[in-house]
């Protein structure tokens, strides 16, 4: 399975980030998020397209701004 990292616009806390986790991690086939506050990153590993990843961050309240790897 592969994993994609995203750049997140937004995030600025821990709330930002369990946000961000809790609403990407929801997508069917995904095993495994990582949210990287600093970076303001956030890597994806299963089958979610950039459009399913984008819209979860959305949900959240937040901008995914494509995939940086």
């Amino acid at each position: 399975m592969s994993t994609v990292t995203y750049r997140v616009d937004g995030m600025t806390c821990g709330h930002c980030a369990q946000s961000v986790s809790r609403e990407v991690g929801a997508l069917a086939g995904v095993t495994e998020v990582a949210v990287d506050l600093e970076a303001h990153t956030v890597a994806v590993t299963g089958p979610a397209t950039e459009s399913d990843v984008a819209a979860a961050v959305a949900e959240a309240g937040y901008t995914a701004r494509g995939a940086v790897s």
